[in-house]
């Protein structure tokens, strides 16, 4: 049987395959599932350990000082994958690479699995993130797949899977080590990976791009990139400001729900966090909203929504307006659901709209414009995780709020002054 090829510049055509009928915005329905479970499924490493560090540490025997690397190492090794191995998509032969990032991510985390060492499983945790960079090959390739028209349809469908599977990583953690310990979680995540590899094998297309620049030039060219495209700048600065407050409110609210007069345990928080999830299903809206041509009035009601979400957080968390949280704790919790929803959908909004634009720019630069988009936007995730404890320490819950609500007023004020 012949495999499908897909040129390296023009959309995936509209035809017929043994596989399945191709919808009318060019790539099919089932195949746009896969990526989205693909990308959704890779991602959850990345974040899953955030809730771990004691168990991990202690199993280990991690010195107390190095204990924070096991949440740091995943995001730092996915860090050095977009600057390092992303570019060689615009280089290398898209499903081959592909499958072969997810291959080793697979052996990595069943390094992690069998880990005795704590600095061999400091090392595989941190290959295994790099390799997961193979999400920013994917996400191009699914963009370049689509039709013009319906691009930003397609680039929200996957990225549904990716910010479900970022959502729900912390909840599927909590309850795969309440279940069977952290070894579990690493099992079950080195056998899905080894799936959706096989899978993605037997299934993508065949896309050589036309390369023109070896690999160092390819790495030099990042930075030329990022001064010629302002449209990358812009958007890859608004998803950081936004990422900053995802980060920052997921970050506190479990410190937030451990108390009066929410005394949630982790299984609790795990359901919390799944509610919160459903933040997600906006990304599909998003793409065709943009496809739409309204992508500037989305953006800025994308913010505006973080904005009304944080204040939502702020009168449930910490009782502003005067609201009583011990007499009505129901409904305070009611309302932090909410305002998780609402901020993820915001944060998902923005992102989606992102991926759509980068991905109308240079199609022979899409790995590379993709790498960078999603570097800067992590940067934005760390700088929230970090200030989340000073903002804790300095004014509890009232203070995580408030510095969301002045990431998010940036970004705003950005989108507004940038589109004039």
């Amino acid at each position: 049987m012949n495999t499908p090829r897909l040129p390296s510049t023009v959309p995936y055509p509209a035809s017929k395959t043994s596989a399945a009928r191709i919808a009318g915005d060019g790539i099919s329905t089932g195949l746009q599932l896969l990526f989205a479970a693909a990308v959704g499924i890779t991602v959850i490493n990345l974040f899953a350990t955030q809730t771990l560090i004691g168990p991990i540490a202690a199993a280990l025997g991690l010195d107390a000082r190095l204990s924070g690397m096991v949440a740091m190492l995943p995001q730092l090794g996915y860090a050095a994958g977009l600057v390092l191995l992303v570019p060689l998509a615009d280089l290398l032969e898209n499903r081959r690479l592909i499958v072969r990032l997810l291959m080793c991510c697979a052996l990595a985390l069943a390094a992690a699995t069998l880990s005795t060492s704590g600095w061999l499983f400091l090392l595989a945790i941190f290959l295994a993130g790099a390799a997961s960079s193979a999400i920013q090959i994917m996400v191009p390739l699914a963009a370049l797949m689509a039709c013009e028209a319906h691009r930003g349809k397609v680039v929200g469908n996957v990225m549904s899977g990716l910010m479900l599977g970022i959502l729900l990583s912390r909840p599927l953690a909590s309850l795969l080590v309440d279940a069977g310990g952290w070894r579990l979680l690493y099992l079950v995540l080195a056998v899905s990976v080894t799936v959706v590899a096989i899978t993605l094998r037997r299934t993508l297309p065949l896309r050589q791009p036309a390369a023109i620049l070896s690999y160092p030039a390819l790495i030099r060219s990042l930075w030329s990139l990022l001064r010629s495209q302002p449209v990358l700048r812009r958007r890859a600065l608004t998803a950081a400001l936004a990422m900053a407050a995802f980060s920052l409110f997921w970050t506190a609210v479990a410190l937030l729900l451990t108390q009066q007069p929410f005394n949630m345990n982790q299984r609790h928080i795990a359901l919390f966090a799944l509610a919160g999830a459903a933040g997600a299903i906006v990304a599909p809206l998003a793409g065709r909203i943009g496809d739409r041509g309204w992508t500037r009035q989305a953006t800025l009601a994308a913010h505006l929504l973080m904005i009304g979400a944080l204040l939502l957080a702020g009168v449930a968390g910490a009782g502003w307006g005067g609201f009583a949280i011990s007499i009505h704790p129901w409904l305070a919790l009611g309302m932090l659901v909410l305002a998780a929803i609402g901020l993820d959908a915001g944060v998902t909004t923005d992102q989606t709209l992102g991926r759509r634009a980068i991905n109308l720019l240079q199609p022979e630069a899409r790995g590379r414009l993709n790498g960078l988009f999603v570097g800067i936007f992590f940067i934005g995730g760390a700088l929230g995780a970090a200030s989340a404890a000073l903002a804790w320490v300095a004014g509890g819950w009232s203070g995580v709020c408030l510095a969301g609500i002045a990431y998010a007023a940036a970004a705003l004020i950005f989108a507004v002054f940038q589109q004039r």
